[in-house]
């Protein structure tokens, strides 16, 4: 953690991220998530829990459709079998053609060579967002390999210029996940300090974060929000539940419970209190 984070107390982000929570849960984005088979369960309780509405579209012939009517859409490219990469092009494209907020998460690309070329298709396309650890954005940018699997071998500094790179060539704010978060839109880059590293010991501790990240794009579309701001928002939100689920458990398997609860009952005053953000020009 960074010296330089402290509680913010002039920050908007922490007024902002409220406030979206808030019309996040008194109209509940409908988030269509096209995630791997390892996360399914754990995501959509966490899309519950914080007040989304789940759907695990990921059918061809249906994906395209209900993209085009969802609120959000996360592509994560965990277990990219034959059927599930054709029904994230399907979706990417209705989600495109209705104007439906988009995440891509390039889960371990770099070495494994299919995943690594559909990450370089749809990011072709413009995703709205892109979350990922900094070794995935790293490959996702041609600069490096890849990390060790869906671990990141590389730091989150080491993939400031790669991220600021990405968000500029496809107007997307990218999102680098890490012991403190980088979120950036090319020109602003906002760092979050939040979280724990119970996250890194729980399945799904990230992919779930991609999609509370579309459903906070699906209520930043219809209140007028800035994308940069709804990521760091959902990004906020998440890991400054992951704080308090921590500090009640006694290990991964405790933690997973408590972090669902955690994110349940984050409100404004919890918000305001322990958000640890630096927000600047890059």
């Amino acid at each position: 953690m960074s010296d330089r984070l402290r509680p913010s107390s002039d920050s908007a982000l922490p007024e902002n991220t409220a406030a979206l929570l808030h019309a996040l849960r008194d109209a509940p984005p409908l988030t269509q998530c096209i995630t791997n088979a390892v996360v399914t369960g754990f995501t959509a309780n966490v899309l519950l829990a914080i007040g989304a509405a789940p759907a695990m579209v990921d059918i061809v012939g249906e994906s395209g459709m209900f993209a085009g009517v969802a609120s959000g859409l996360l592509a994560n490219l965990g277990t990219p079998t034959p059927e599930q990469r054709e029904a994230t092009r399907e979706a990417v494209a209705g989600a495109t053609d209705a104007g439906t907020p988009w995440v891509l998460d390039p889960v371990a690309i770099g070495v494994l060579p299919v995943r690594t070329a559909l990450a370089h298709e749809l990011v072709a396309l413009r995703p709205t967002a892109i979350r990922g650890n900094a070794s995935e954005i790293l490959a996702l940018a041609g600069l490096s390999g890849g990390g060790r699997g869906v671990d990141a071998t590389d730091t989150t500094d080491a993939a400031t210029d790669a991220a600021r790179a990405l968000a500029r060539e496809y107007g997307s704010v990218v999102a680098v996940s890490g012991p403190a978060d980088l979120i950036t839109d090319g020109t602003r880059c906002i760092r979050i300090a939040n979280g724990d590293v119970q996250l890194t010991r729980v399945t799904g501790g990230g992919c779930a974060l991609g999609a509370v990240m579309a459903a906070f794009l699906g209520t930043a579309r219809v209140t007028g929000v800035a994308p940069l701001t709804a990521v760091a928002a959902a990004t906020l939100v998440y890991t400054i539940a992951a704080e308090r689920a921590a500090s009640r458990a006694s290990g991964p398997g405790s933690f997973a419970v408590a972090l669902l609860d955690a994110l349940a009952a984050v409100d404004a005053p919890g918000i305001a209190r322990a958000a640890r953000i630096e927000d600047g020009a890059l």
